[in-house]
């Protein structure tokens, strides 16, 4: 049986050293500053992102890979017959998912897979760190599609922001939304829901709104059992630490922390935390 071959875009958020030790080949978004123009993670790291973010000037804005970026890499890498599967990040995001569906249309002699994650960060890496797991024990392309099909059915992604105006800027939920937010210090607690940012609550104070986030995960234990957590934070690695010490009280081991680039970061800004979830046995290795 021929390699699977898999492909990914930036937003998987695994660091940049992540793909080449594990065979997946990168398709980088853009992150916009102004006039100027860099591709995520090769040209800007995650760090020097979030330090022009703060440093104020033009907000940050993404653009996805083209459809010629990605018809280069499946063709490239298809070429020997094996499949070629590609996650990519939530199309209400993103148009990165369009851009790989249109190279794939282009390239119909070869057995190229997209799947749409419904969406990013850590989501998206769990997804693909479970494909290079069946894939490197000699899974076939099927399985690893249907794996992260069963993975996105029972996972959840809720997070909450310290300052509505990212949000407002990037068009993730309605301006009047965003703007009453910020006037009565009303925090939000989001989640992804099927691919959409969707609101589930809202809260007086930053504490609290962490504390709820940590209350859907405990929800969730409840009627899971043993849950696989992972802590997701935008520039604030000390914060983080500190709000792990709750989650492993819940979930009964230390949740894995990391930080979330530049494509999510651009529309919750710095500070940032959030919550990847699912039950144990969702995922196949």
């Amino acid at each position: 049986m021929k390699r699977v071959h898999l492909v990914c875009d930036s937003t998987a958020d695994l660091g940049l050293a992540y793909y080449p030790a594990h065979d997946v080949e990168l398709v980088p978004l853009s992150i916009i500053f102004g006039e100027e123009q860099y591709l995520d993670q090769v040209e800007m790291s995650t760090r020097e992102f979030y330090r022009r973010m703060r440093a104020g000037g033009p907000h940050p804005q993404t653009s996805q890979p083209s459809p010629g970026v990605f018809a280069e890499v499946f063709e490239r890498l298809g070429s020997d017959g094996g499949a070629v599967i590609c996650t990519t990040i939530s199309s209400d995001l993103s148009g990165t998912a369009g851009s790989a569906m249109q190279a794939r249309r282009a390239l119909p002699d070869l057995d190229i897979r997209v799947v749409e994650t419904k969406s990013c960060g850590p989501a998206h890496g769990a997804a693909l760190d479970m494909a290079v797991a069946i894939r490197d024990r000699g899974g076939s392309a099927d399985a690893i599609v249907a794996a992260i099909e069963r993975l996105k059915a029972a996972q959840r992604l809720v997070f909450t922001v310290e300052n509505l105006e990212y949000l407002r800027r990037g068009g993730r939920i309605g301006a009047a939304r965003a703007l009453l937010g910020t006037v009565l210090s009303i925090k939000p607690i989001l989640a992804f829901i099927d691919g959409k940012v969707q609101v589930l609550d809202q809260v007086r104070t930053y504490p609290r709104a962490l504390d709820r986030v940590v209350q859907e995960l405990a929800s969730a234990v409840r009627v899971w059992g043993r849950t696989v957590a992972t802590l997701a934070h935008a520039d604030n690695r000390e914060g983080a630490e500190a709000l792990a010490v709750k989650v492993a009280a819940v979930t009964g081991e230390p949740p894995q922390i990391v930080e979330v680039g530049a494509v999510l970061g651009c529309h919750v800004g710095p500070g940032a935390f959030g919550l990847f979830y699912h039950p144990a046995s969702a995922v196949q290795t």
